[in-house]
């Protein structure tokens, strides 16, 4: 509550006490009695009454939200040229008046929607686009009156600067930026340029008319029932076509899949066969080396030829067969170590019995 609310309530109270006492003065008259009291408290009262009028309506409190434009009777264009500020201001009494307006943020909303807008039922911005096909777009505009051009608005617009400025300006400008726009443009791929090309004209038109404009909001775009069905039935297709191609996608990857798994146990089998035949390789050349170096012991010393076949026979072997065209590999044992040929380091312990032989 400030100052002008309290003197105006004053005032008021005031005037009706004064309208009381005349009351009572007129009715203690009409009995003869004296009323010389009452008419000084009247006058009192009366007096008092008409200064607190003066000065309540000579004292102006702005809002921080408003600024006030004062009407004057004695100012050569008819208004001071400069605005009211937030806070308590005084004007000449009966000669001048204030117009507040807010310089707070204000929206205004068109939508299909019944009850969203600030025009009941529909309200939507019916516009077409570069291939002719036909559109329903939501908006807002978020704005303010700048606090600088009070005045300009107050001259141009008064209270009709949502009316008959924000609204026709902003339903012209969506229909000249959608017109320059194909239909796919409109809801795809460059809805966010269309939506910066009306901002921008919007935010200039604007603020030559003294407002400013914070955010416009592309709220909807809707079809005609059937360039939606179509839209639909494409949206539906190229689903599809992905899930297909996603489907081939996927059978190549699970056929690379295969083959890299075949190739791999090939691969596998061939390092196997190379391990393998790396191996035999290796025990070849063992093979082969040991045979040389068996091949350079006998070569010096023959009876060891003798020896190793001789370990090689069984021990319960008593006869040898022999072919009678075959030569005698080794010369027969005998029972006496004297007569055997070999060493006693080669042989250590003599055979107890002859091999006898036998000839076919």
């Amino acid at each position: 509550m400030n100052i002008t609310t309290v003197l105006n309530a004053l005032v008021s109270l005031l005037w009706l006490i004064t309208l009381g006492l005349i009351a009572l003065a007129v009715v203690r008259a009409s009995r003869g009695r004296n009323v010389r009291a009452v008419s000084i408290a009247i006058l009192v009262l009366a007096v008092s009454a008409v200064i607190l009028t003066t000065v309540s309506a000579g004292l102006i409190f702005i809002q921080p939200e408003e600024r006030g434009v004062v009407i004057s009777a004695i100012a050569p264009k008819g208004y001071r040229e400069q605005a009211l500020q937030p806070g308590l201001s005084w004007i000449i009494p009966f000669m001048e008046s204030v117009k507040t307006y807010p310089i707070s943020r204000q929206t205004y909303t068109m939508s299909i929607a019944p009850s969203e807008g600030q025009i009941q039922g529909d309200d939507s911005i019916t516009a077409r686009t570069s291939d002719g096909q036909e559109v329903f777009v939501d908006a807002s505009v978020i704005y303010s009156i700048d606090p600088e051009e009070v005045i300009k608005v107050h001259i141009e617009w008064q209270d009709r600067y949502s009316s008959d400025l924000v609204r026709p300006l902003s339903r012209g400008i969506i229909r000249d930026a959608i017109s320059q726009f194909q239909v796919e443009e409109v809801y795809s791929k460059k809805r966010s340029d269309l939506t910066q090309s009306i901002s921008d004209t919007m935010r200039k038109k604007l603020l030559d008319n003294g407002l400013i404009m914070t955010d416009f909001i592309l709220r909807n775009i809707t079809f005609s029932p059937e360039y939606a069905a179509s839209v639909e039935q494409k949206q539906i297709a190229e689903q599809l076509a992905q899930q297909a191609k996603f489907v081939v996608e996927q059978r190549k990857q699970e056929a690379e899949q295969a083959r890299q798994v075949a190739q791999g146990q090939a691969d596998a089998v061939v390092i196997n066969a190379k391990g393998a035949a790396e191996a035999r390789l290796i025990q070849a050349q063992a093979e082969s080396t040991a045979l040389q170096k068996l091949a350079e012991a006998l070569k010096d010393r023959p009876e060891l030829l003798n020896y190793t076949f001789i370990n090689k026979i069984g021990a319960g072997v008593q006869t040898l067969f022999l072919p009678n065209n075959v030569p005698y590999l080794l010369p027969l044992p005998t029972t006496s170590t004297s007569t055997y040929p070999y060493s006693e380091e080669l042989i250590p312990t003599p055979i107890p019995t002859p091999l006898p032989t036998a000839t076919p």
